[in-house]
């Protein structure tokens, strides 16, 4: 009987102890749930006034400005060669020279001939005067004269294609021509390229053709040089659409004075449409959810989340065309972890943006 005793007494005072739990843990609940949430710490910076500009970025291939495959009109040996690769030659400098010595001498011999016919028609001329000659007879004398001259003139000109000259002035390319070696007609011997000057070509979208014209600057560089920027302007804009791509093909000249950059390579163009003063914030700032941008706006110490429209961007900066004034209070750092209505504390201005390592890096 007193072990029934002692079991109802234990189970009592676990009953007892498991209320007195169960209620401590209701107090402490409540205890924590009357406390403020603590304020997130952020930080904000006021938008600012700059200029900005409209730009149209693109991919890029640049093209000599003049570019030409030096070939040979005429078939003959090679007895003098100035072709040193990257060297640098003004319009009508000799490039090569194939033995012309025949040439010289078919030219001597027509010469001869020409002068022969010419003596023969003014003597035919004189007598022509007392009728001791023909009409028809001096007629056939004037064309061969005039068969002597064109044939003079072929002859010059083979005798001038056995000499290469530069058609303008420009860099000279890879050659493996030598001396003595028997060249056919119609063989490459090297190429010439303008390169102080190149052109460039890249496409525009449609939606800006309408601000695009003749004159506009375009600033290009180039992955093989990072610290370069390389200017020049619009010159020529095509005339069509292109149905695939919706683009419109556009040409610029840039400024090459050192040579370094080479047909063939890619460049990022940068197109400039216009520029303005603008509203700018950090990139940074901005949050983008679906097709809604916003910004979340310190007021006394609460989060407000607005509504923003983007415009153009620059390196770390982008344009707001609506939705801020430049008494506005923009949090830049902490703010993916906000909603409207949340407490925050607003860091110091030295410890806003915290400084880019990598800039840095870069600068040391």
């Amino acid at each position: 009987m007193w072990k029934q005793w002692l079991i109802a007494v234990v189970l009592v005072a676990a009953g007892t102890g498991s209320a007195v739990f169960f209620l401590a843990m209701d107090s402490s609940s409540t205890e924590q749930a009357g406390e403020e949430p603590r304020a997130s710490k952020v930080s904000a910076v006021a938008p600012r006034l700059q200029q900005v500009r409209d730009e149209i970025r693109s991919v890029a291939n640049l093209k000599a400005l003049n570019a030409v495959e030096l070939t040979t009109e005429v078939t003959g040996r090679v007895v003098q060669i100035n072709l040193e690769p990257g060297q640098k030659v003004s319009q009508g400098d000799v490039l090569l020279r194939l033995d012309d010595r025949q040439a010289r001498a078919d030219l001597q011999v027509i010469e001869a001939q020409l002068a022969d016919a010419r003596r023969q028609l003014e003597r035919a001329q004189r007598l022509r005067s007392n009728n001791s000659v023909s009409q028809s007879q001096v007629d056939e004398l004037v064309t061969a004269v005039s068969v002597a001259e064109a044939q003079r003139q072929a002859a010059r000109v083979r005798l001038e294609n056995h000499r290469i000259e530069a058609p303008f002035s420009g860099v000279v390319g890879l050659s493996d021509i030598s001396v003595g070696a028997y060249l056919q007609a119609g063989t490459t011997i090297t190429t010439l390229d303008t390169t102080d000057r190149m052109e460039m070509g890249f496409a525009v979208p449609e939606r800006f053709v309408g601000q695009v014209r003749v004159g506009q600057s375009v600033i290009a560089s180039s992955p093989a040089f990072p610290d370069e920027v390389f200017r020049g302007e619009l010159v020529e804009l095509a005339t069509r659409i292109s149905e695939l791509s919706r683009t419109l093909s556009v040409r610029a000249i840039i400024d090459n004075p050192d040579g370094r950059l080479r047909p063939g390579q890619f460049m990022s163009a940068s197109l400039t449409l216009q520029e303005r003063e603008g509203l700018v914030i950090p990139e940074q700032a901005v949050m983008i959810r679906g097709d809604d941008k916003y910004v979340f706006v310190a007021e006394d110490g609460v989060a407000r989340r607005v509504s923003v429209a983007t415009g153009s961007r620059m390196p770390g900066l982008v344009e707001i065309t609506s939705g801020l004034t430049l008494d506005d209070a923009v949090v830049v750092t902490g703010q993916d972890r906000l909603s409207t209505g949340d407490r925050i504390e607003v860091q110091s201005n030295d410890q806003a943006i915290p400084e880019n390592r990598f800039a840095r890096t870069v600068e040391s």
